[in-house]
């Protein structure tokens, strides 16, 4: 099986997730590239001075100073960059000029060969032609519990709504957002955790969850859970306010 990996240059949390799952990976399944893209934490691609102006608006100066120290640290190191993690692996990585559905980044992706695709924060929403692209379909990993807490950064929303778990979700890709079909669901209990806890535990969780899935596709064992539109609920980035509500739930960001 050949995989194509779709992911963002994410230098908190991804690099040592996606070498866990490259290493992980049965003998024969091989990644035989990796879309990377510029992060785009609120949602929509933005200039750095914008995004850096809109996480110290919303988050206030503490959280802006941690992330932007752990920021520049890992400019610093190259164990935090994808690219990296790739190069090691010998792993080509694809960084695209246009939209991910435009005619020109699908005919760079099909190069690769593709049998399966898997979005880890893809920051796209993906149209029929990318998802029809590899014969076994695309795969998204979301650290919710489907159809609960659609949209974007639901590690934030479950702590606020303070919620005593949450779930990671691997589903298959369809147009709508976090929409598709589920193939493999782990619960996550919530002891207290901080939203970065949660974060790492559930990205470390997500590799396992994409290892599962992969398996059950080779094994043709594909039997999926409904993601009922009818239980959906969708969240979008936070605003100053929600935060503080956040905050008075006596929540923590660290």
């Amino acid at each position: 099986m050949r995989i194509v990996v779709i992911t963002q240059d994410d230098r908190f949390y991804l690099a040592k997730n996606i070498d866990y799952l490259i290493r992980n990976l049965p003998c024969n399944v091989v990644i035989s590239g990796c879309v990377v893209s510029s992060v785009s934490p609120f949602g929509k691609k933005e200039s750095f001075i914008k995004k850096a102006f809109k996480t110290f608006n919303i988050f206030g100066f503490n959280f802006f100073l941690r992330y932007s120290i752990r920021y520049l640290f890992a400019l610093g190191s190259k164990k935090n960059k994808v690219g990296a993690t790739l190069k090691k692996h010998f792993i080509p990585e694809l960084q695209l000029a246009s939209s991910i559905n435009s005619s020109a980044s699908l005919e760079r992706i099909k190069q690769y060969s593709p049998d399966l695709l898997i979005s880890i924060g893809g920051n796209e929403i993906f149209k029929r032609e990318l998802i029809d692209l590899a014969p076994l379909g695309c795969l998204n990993l979301h650290t919710a519990p489907l159809p609960k807490y659609r949209g974007l950064m639901p590690s934030f929303w479950v702590l606020k709504n303070r919620e005593k778990s949450t779930a990671v979700s691997v589903f298959y890709v369809d147009e709508g957002i976090d929409s598709g079909p589920i193939l493999v669901q782990e619960k996550v209990e919530i002891n207290g955790q901080s939203q970065e806890e949660l974060i790492r535990e559930t990205k470390k969780i997500g590799m396992d969850c994409i290892l599962k899935a992969v398996s059950k596709i080779i094994a043709n064992d594909v039997e999926t859970i409904p993601n009922d539109d009818k239980q959906m609920t969708y969240f979008n980035f936070p605003t100053k306010n929600d935060v503080r509500e956040f905050s008075k739930v006596g929540a923590k960001f660290f």
